[in-house]
């Protein structure tokens, strides 16, 4: 089946479909990481279906939700999920904000590599933790896990957790195996818990591949917490559904525990339709949605090398969310994010959002019909071209 990713739909605005845009109609808002694209017409066509039903009540989570999720997850990414690993809840952020608080006391450490994804920080200050900062290396336009300075901070008695974004938001690295195990024995070291954050995993592109942190061995799996989602995916982040993925048993009663005490213990109708549609019939969909996204990425490179060859592009290898090196303009990224929105009407996020680490980048959503990502680019070339 053919899809038609440049197809008009409504904008996002602020990214929200109920934006109100009388003051702000021109802006052009390719910051947070939701898509321009409807989902999948299998997705559509399953929601069609269970609003025709017309009964929108409570609903229990049936087996046909979990063997979507552990199919998927098994011919995607070969990683085998037993059915009762699964705790299902409302997000991603939900799901880290009550595996840090299962699995933390006030006043402890959780280590995040930085820059990383803003609510890694929320989630840990709301849990009254202390985020320990491995910040990534960036050397010739790469970045890298710094392990001595990881083994420094997994070395102290108060770190407890690593949250790990794998692949990388915002610096688009999909993380190699043998970095993965790195990680990983330097946390088994030490006993800190991996929370694995993978719901970028489905968007990794050619020539890379996601490899689930717990899949690389037994004493990783055991040792670990996965959280995956199809939001991202299949742009259903407006449906509000996540899964847990917890192998080891008192770990996973505590993170249940967790949930209940939160209230993010339930989903709803739409979001259990919305999965198993997206899992069992929206592979070819993803595909073609991938080669639009990496198109996408294609054109903006190119458009920076011949434009703005000052700003250096991150190498993307998953994600659509582009990383910019502005350290050539000599302003903060604040000061460029605010520019960009004031005189240019275009808005992306500042690079400070995910920490000091990203103090001179900004971050580009590419997720967008390419005829909007080609007037975004005219307009950091009037702002900031030679």
């Amino acid at each position: 089946m053919k899809y038609n990713f440049d197809k008009t739909v409504i904008r996002r605005g602020s990214n929200s479909y109920k934006w109100d845009t009388s003051k702000d109609e021109e802006i052009l808002p390719l910051w947070v990481a939701d898509m321009d694209f409807q989902t999948a017409p299998e997705i559509i066509d399953a929601l069609h279906k269970r609003v025709e039903h017309g009964v929108f009540g409570y609903t229990k989570v049936p087996p046909a939700y979990f063997d979507a999720i552990t199919s998927w997850f098994q011919r995607r990414h070969n990683f085998t999920i037993d059915k009762k690993w699964i705790l299902f809840t409302s997000g991603v952020v939900p799901a880290l904000s009550a595996v840090i608080k299962a699995l933390s006391e006030p006043s402890d450490k959780v280590i995040v590599q930085t820059p990383v994804y803003n609510c890694f920080f929320s989630s840990i200050r709301n849990n009254q933790c202390i985020a320990e900062l491995n910040d990534l290396i960036y050397k010739d336009g790469a970045y890298s896990i710094d392990y001595e300075d990881l083994e420094r901070k997994a070395a102290d008695p108060k770190a407890k957790l690593l949250l790990l974004c794998n692949p990388h938001n915002p610096v688009g690295r999909a993380w190699k195996r043998e970095e993965l195990q790195r990680i990983g024995e330097i946390c088994l070291r030490n006993n800190v818990i991996i929370i694995s954050d993978e719901i970028h995993c489905d968007l990794v592109y050619e020539g890379h591949t996601h490899i689930p942190f717990a899949s690389v061995n037994e004493e990783f799996l055991q040792n670990s917490v996965t959280c995956i989602a199809p939001t991202k995916t299949f742009n259903l982040a407006g449906i509000q559904v996540a899964n847990i993925v917890a192998a080891d048993e008192k770990i996973r009663a505590k993170i249940d525990k967790a949930l209940n005490i939160n209230e993010v213990c339930e989903i709803n109708v739409f979001a259990v339709e919305a999965l198993i549609a997206a899992y069992n019939n929206g592979e070819d969909w993803l595909t073609s949605l991938k080669t639009y996204l990496y198109e996408n990425y294609t054109v903006l490179t190119g458009f920076f090398k011949e434009y703005l060859p000052h700003l250096p592009v991150i190498k993307l290898e998953a994600t659509y969310l582009v990383w910019v090196d502005c350290s050539a303009l000599q302003q903060t990224s604040k000061e460029i994010a605010e520019t960009l929105l004031a005189k240019e009407k275009l808005w992306v996020n500042e690079g400070t959002m995910y920490g000091e680490a990203g103090k001179s980048f900004i971050r580009i959503n590419i997720a967008t019909q390419r005829e909007n990502l080609i007037r975004a680019l005219e307009k950091i070339r009037n702002a900031y071209g030679k």
